[in-house]
């Protein structure tokens, strides 16, 4: 009997040692939503993070739209950093967040065409409006106006520039505008409105030409970041490291700014 029960006790011991291990790995890697304009930024980050300070986290990018309605479902993110501030502040006020988060960023939207393309990026969107009175435009692609914030704000553009009517029914939607800079460039498209920060990616860097659009032509791209109501250390940890002098600079490296006097 005495073998059988330290076999048990032995077999008890292991599996706590295992379930701890996992426990402390999974505290150490918690899952970050973040909106895909953040896609090259975030990722470099990161690693500056784990370089830092030994932490580990995982980057989840996506719709700021999607993230939204997943955190309502129960997903088990820790911390949300989102493309337009009004997401953040409907959780906050459905008690999902520890408190009301902080303004991280303001993004801006570009123009852009693949090398060798016949239609010209022009921030007055003159070429586009030629080509679609002409009825040479195929196809145009932008984020999904309906979850993605740079949808929606590239929509307001192409209101205020007076050419949605016209164009709707030409347009490419991305499920985020990531994938929307994927069509705008992969042939998929003959151009699209996406974000700054992802023109400015050494990943797409030279796929391309680029203007920026007039920032009054849209509503203000306000990025706010939160911690979820289950946030562990380490998220709290990166949530702190996203305010610090380094993740600033790198933000504004890929065209990120923060609005005066915050």
């Amino acid at each position: 009997m005495i073998p059988q029960f330290r076999r048990r006790h032995a077999l008890a011991v292991i599996a706590t040692m295992l379930f701890s291990a996992f426990s402390v790995e999974a505290e150490e890697a918690p899952v970050i939503a973040a909106a895909s304009d953040l896609q090259f930024v975030l990722t470099e980050i990161a690693s500056d993070f784990q370089a830092e300070t030994g932490q580990e986290i995982r980057l989840s990018f996506g719709s700021t739209g999607n993230f939204a309605r997943q955190i309502r479902e129960g997903a088990p993110f820790q911390m949300f950093l989102a493309a337009d501030e009004s997401f953040v502040s409907a959780l906050y006020a459905e008690g999902l967040t520890r408190d009301e988060g902080s303004l991280y960023a303001l993004g801006r939207l570009v123009m852009i065409v693949p090398e060798n393309a016949t239609l010209r990026a022009d921030s007055n969107l003159d070429d586009l409006a030629t080509k679609l009175t002409d009825g040479s435009l195929a196809r145009f692609a932008i984020a999904n106006p309906d979850h993605a914030p740079y949808g929606a704000r590239a929509k307001e553009a192409l209101i205020s520039r007076g050419l949605w009517d016209q164009i709707e029914p030409k347009l490419v939607l991305g499920e985020n505008v990531s994938q929307a800079a994927q069509f705008a460039l992969s042939g998929n498209a003959e151009g699209g409105i996406i974000a700054y920060s992802l023109a400015l990616a050494p990943d797409l860097a030279g796929k391309g030409t680029y203007t920026l659009l007039p920032e009054e032509w849209h509503e203000p791209l306000r990025q706010r970041m939160v911690l979820l109501r289950d946030a562990g250390p380490v998220a709290q940890d990166f949530y702190r490291y996203m305010q610090t002098e380094q993740a600033r600079a790198k933000m504004k490296s890929y065209g990120f700014t923060l609005p005066e006097g915050e």
